[in-house]
């Protein structure tokens, strides 16, 4: 299979306008590698692309899903290849664009048949939480698998959750789980916007974070309150921004503090990801604050699908 090329980078890093400009040169189709994306009516606070945006160019695995209903990486990888097969058969070339990068460490190295979830032993966990805060469980999780606790953060609750769930119901860490299936198969070249000046990526997520707030970003929290079947344990609401919004309108927080603690979420979210990306052996960094990025990362990309 002709290796597929994947837009990665942090959260702000431009990537969305990269490869809209690339649909302007090449025949090319969007597949969103985003977890936030796929949930319907998480629009303003995911960054997801316009109606604009997307009537330029074909977009895939965006709007998928219910925000009452799981999308896990296994499904992510299961639609990926099967759009890369069908995009490729129109004549046209698949481009994987998002910052998740579980998604795309799952896609490139394939995932194990992991345990399904476990309602009692997840309830559990979170009664621990509850109890004793996530940090304290991130560090039972750091003893019995220290890979996946090195790359998740001490208040990642979905994810720690996971993690200490697959331990307890395999007896084997997550960490060691990944690959132990045939691998997906999918050769992947990455283009990854990462910031030469952090400050300068900082700037463009607070800027980012107040024109959320500027378009409504809370009106569309409240009407996903307002459905009354959602609540925060739900994985789509777990996302950056939403958790910090649904805190809010609780009146957990005022509103100097909520966007003091969405920014600062959003912050480590974009370390997390810069440290997923520059473990990748082979990824081609371009500089995304640099005034010429748009134009660096378009010509990479431009030699790339000429050379197959």
């Amino acid at each position: 299979m002709r290796a597929v090329w994947v837009i990665a980078g942090p959260t702000a890093a431009g990537k969305t306008a990269v490869a809209l400009e690339l649909a302007r040169h090449r025949p090319i189709e969007i597949v969103s590698m985003d977890s936030a994306l796929v949930y319907r009516g998480l629009d303003i606070g995911s960054a997801k692309p316009s109606a604009a945006e997307r009537a330029q160019v074909s977009h895939h695995l965006i709007d998928i899903r219910d925000p009452r209903d799981a999308y896990s990486a296994a499904a992510f990888v299961d639609d990926a290849q099967r759009l890369i097969g069908e995009i490729r058969a129109r004549g046209r070339e698949p481009l994987l664009v998002g910052g998740t990068m579980l998604y795309l460490h799952a896609l490139q190295q394939g995932l194990s048949a992991l345990p399904a979830a476990d309602p009692a032993l997840r309830a559990e966990l979170a009664a621990r939480a509850a109890r004793d805060g996530w940090p304290a469980l991130h560090a039972e999780l750091a003893r019995v698998d220290a890979p996946t606790a090195a790359r998740l953060a001490p208040n990642d609750a979905q994810r720690i959750q996971r993690a200490l769930e697959v331990w307890q119901l395999s007896g084997r860490p997550l960490s060691a789980q990944f690959g132990a299936r045939e691998a997906a198969g999918v050769p992947l070249r990455v283009l990854s916007l990462e910031p030469g000046d952090r400050a300068a990526l900082h700037a463009r997520i607070a800027q980012r974070l107040r024109a959320m707030l500027d378009a409504g970003f809370l009106d569309e929290v409240r009407a996903l309150r307002a459905r009354g079947d959602l609540d925060p344990s739900l994985p789509a609401l777990r996302a950056v921004g939403y958790r910090q919004a649904w805190a809010h309108l609780d009146g957990a927080t005022d509103a100097a503090t909520f966007e003091a603690q969405a920014l600062a979420a959003t912050r480590q979210l974009a370390k997390r990801q810069l440290t997923w990306l520059r473990g990748l052996p082979q990824r081609l960094p371009v500089d995304c604050v640099a005034p010429d990025a748009a134009a660096r990362a378009l010509e990479q990309l431009q030699r790339g699908l000429d050379e197959g």
